[in-house]
């Protein structure tokens, strides 16, 4: 999809925000409205479904398209392997459940750095899908609907979930909303770097990095949201997951 008579960088911008907004959104829903745990489960599987369809067929594909299969493949670990040493290290410093519903988030007040961690972390968790927007946009000129739509149906119940345990564990509302509001904003920073930035860059590269942002993603969802979803939605949460793959399929067959 493009916006006719604005600059890409612009637009790269745009569509980074659009997608970071869904955390606000999110964020709305679990703090203002009581959602039972099973049905924040249930949307985060759908959400796990949606991301995992939009790296298969949207992402990967484009890097493997643009770079090859050395370039993808290098990336793709890369990014896991980077996303699970910082989260590792977050999760020493407090921030292991800030996707979780429940009361598993640290209290306020047992841990000083918690707080920080928490919000490093969900920032670090958001910035990989909005490179990869502003990156796809380099060859032609156009965001991919369909990676848009997925990356906002994943960060509903991602910020939801999280909103819920932050507000449980006693955080406050400037803090929960000053996280989400920040990396929304941030996210439309992140599209715009990634376009601009790897725009002049060879196409191994930028294979690379739209790799790099697909690995992070998928360690992301296996570290932080599937649990979530599973611990919770236990027997229903597969067909669950396969129908949100199945919507973000159908989309990506629709643009094409």
């Amino acid at each position: 999809m493009q916006i006719l008579s604005f600059p890409l960088w612009s637009q790269a911008a745009f569509w980074g925000l659009v997608s970071g907004s869904a955390l606000v959104f999110g964020a709305l829903i679990g703090y203002y409205i009581k959602v039972p745990p099973k049905w924040i489960a249930f949307i985060m599987a759908f959400g796990s479904g949606v991301l995992i369809s939009a790296l298969a067929f949207d992402l990967m594909n484009e890097a493997y398209e643009r770079g090859g299969f050395r370039a993808s493949a290098i990336g793709f670990v890369s990014g896991a392997v980077v996303y699970s040493l910082a989260n590792y290290f977050l999760n020493k410093r407090g921030a292991k459940h800030r996707k979780r519903s429940g009361n598993q988030q640290q209290n306020k007040n047992e841990s000083s750095d918690s707080g920080l961690a928490i919000a490093v972390g969900s920032l670090m968790d958001g910035i990989p899908e909005s490179i990869a927007i502003g990156v796809s946009m380099i060859e032609g000129g156009a965001v991919s609907t369909a990676a848009v739509i997925a990356i906002f149906l994943s960060n509903i119940p991602e910020s939801l979930s999280s909103t819920s345990g932050m507000k449980k564990s006693g955080r406050s509302k400037k803090y929960i909303f000053g996280i989400w509001l920040g990396i929304a904003l941030i996210s439309s920073l992140a599209a715009l770097c990634g376009y601009s930035v790897f725009k002049n860059l060879s196409p191994q590269v930028v294979s690379a990095t739209i790799a790099v942002a697909a690995g992070a993603i998928l360690a992301m969802l296996s570290d932080t949201m599937m649990p979530e979803a599973f611990e919770e939605g236990h027997d229903y949460i597969g067909v669950i997951t396969v129908l949100g793959f199945l919507a973000a399929f159908i989309l990506t067959k629709m643009e094409g």
